[in-house]
């Protein structure tokens, strides 16, 4: 960005106030005894001369310097981003004593560079001077520089001229999905947070094409008719099969609460995972739509291909969750509104006992037309205290208070899940590390199993 403006400001230097600091001093010591009057004096009327003639210069030497500021206006949480400053100097020959430079960085990022010096001599002998960083952006959303200072020294330090450079920058930090790839091609196990492959049942699968028969083939996938047109050279009929692949063309609707049930670590792996698992949908020609509730009430409507990513990502990367009231039961009333074709609805938030009673005469009309996924987050301060580590202490009665609180708590969760799952709904139930994993397992098996 190019500059626009600058403004400068005079501040006493170092030098300046132990000065004055010492002149205080001498000036205490003259009140209380003649023969330092003197002395007091003459040093005074001698150091304003200096004083001044140093203002003078450094004023005179004043902003000769010109910036330019090169940053790429979308970068990934978590990983450093460089910055390149180019400095060029005006065609004056001269230049300030002492030079150090602060660009001014989001608070969303961090740096540990400045102050940093420059070099005198590199920016005589140079037309332009290029001064590299790297910036680590730690949160997600907009940002923007609020411009560049350059600090000039005077020659005998007694004074500093602070000048701002109105150079903005802006831009927008966006979740880090460097594996996002090669997500979809993991393979392990389930429980070290990796993507596992999903045996094909069933025939709930869209049909791709006729092929030979191969051993370990099914027989319900024979074609019967095409096999009686299938003669081989020696009059025996040889089997056709019919081949499937995935079903296409289906719908996804992810709803995200952005309240008070999920605190900021959980919100980010939630999100981070709705997301990749939007990519990896989207790349199996599914159509994707997103909402959100709680701290912000947001809806994406349902686009295929994968440009219908680069508008999930512009929509969501900004959102973060706040300690406000939020609703599951006002979410799933606005999607039943909104959806207009079947779909599989992954609804993210924190489910507790009170939910079983306000949701549910809502979860019956939700089955009727949708397949829905209600994934929680496993509480372990709670099961930290309900499964304490066996010790030889004696227990106070407070902590085994708490302990059979946290034990009622987690039970009365389970029950109310398995008795939405007894009714038909899936239920997830995991950890921050590895929700992005269970989500596209659940995904997969879905649909490898024809459920939608």
């Amino acid at each position: 960005m190019k500059e626009a403006e600058s403004r400068s400001i005079l501040i006493p230097g170092r030098s300046l106030f132990i000065t004055s600091l010492l002149y205080l001093f001498l000036g205490c010591a003259a009140f209380f005894f003649d023969y330092f009057f003197l002395i007091w004096l003459l040093s005074g009327i001698a150091l304003v001369p200096f004083i001044l003639c140093d203002l003078f210069i450094l004023l005179l030497l004043g902003d000769r310097l010109q910036a330019e500021r090169k940053v790429p206006s979308s970068l990934a949480q978590g990983e450093h981003a460089q910055v390149k400053l180019l400095i060029r100097r005006t065609k004056q020959p001269l230049l300030p004593f002492a030079i150090k430079l602060f660009d001014l960085y989001p608070d969303t990022m961090s740096t540990a560079v400045f102050p940093a010096s420059l070099d005198r001599k590199m920016l005589k002998t140079q037309d332009a001077f290029v001064f590299n960083y790297n910036l680590m952006p730690e949160e997600r959303g907009p940002w923007f520089f609020s411009g560049m200072e350059f600090l000039f020294g005077s020659i005998l330090r007694f004074w500093r001229l602070r000048v701002t450079h109105n150079i903005i920058s802006r831009g927008r930090t966006y979740p880090n999905f460097k594996q996002m790839a090669r997500g979809a091609q993991l393979k392990g196990k389930f429980e070290k947070g990796e993507i596992r492959q999903i045996r094909k049942r069933g025939q709930g699968l869209e049909f791709e094409s006729l092929r030979d028969y191969q051993e370990g083939d099914s027989i319900r996938s024979i074609d019967w008719l095409a096999t009686s047109r299938n003669y081989r050279l020696d009059g025996k009929l040889k089997p056709i099969v019919r081949n499937y692949q995935e079903e296409q063309d289906q719908q996804i609707l992810f709803i995200i609460d952005s309240g008070y049930r999920l605190p900021d670590v959980q919100f980010d792996s939630a999100l981070e995972a709705m997301l990749l698992l939007s990519y990896v949908a989207l790349k199996h020609g599914d159509a994707v739509a997103a909402a959100s509730f709680g701290s912000r009430n947001c809806w994406i409507p349902p686009r295929k291909g994968t440009s219908a990513f680069t508008g999930l990502m512009n929509s969501l990367y900004d959102l973060h969750s706040e300690p406000v009231p939020s609703s599951p039961f006002a979410a799933l009333e606005n999607a039943l509104g909104r959806l207009h074709r079947r779909s599989f609805i992954i609804l993210v938030s924190n489910f507790r006992e009170e939910d079983g009673e306000s949701l549910a005469w809502i979860l019956p009309r939700i089955k009727q037309r949708h397949l829905l996924l209600m994934v929680s987050f496993r509480e372990n301060g709670a099961e930290e205290l309900a499964f304490p580590v066996t010790s030889s202490e004696k227990r106070t009665d407070e902590e085994v208070l708490e302990t059979a609180a946290a034990y009622s708590y987690l039970a009365n969760r389970r029950r109310l899940y398995r008795k939405w799952e007894h009714s038909g709904l899936l239920v997830l139930e995991t950890s921050p590390a590895h929700i992005s994993s269970a989500l596209i397992n659940k995904y997969l098996s879905v649909k490898k199993s024809g459920m939608l």
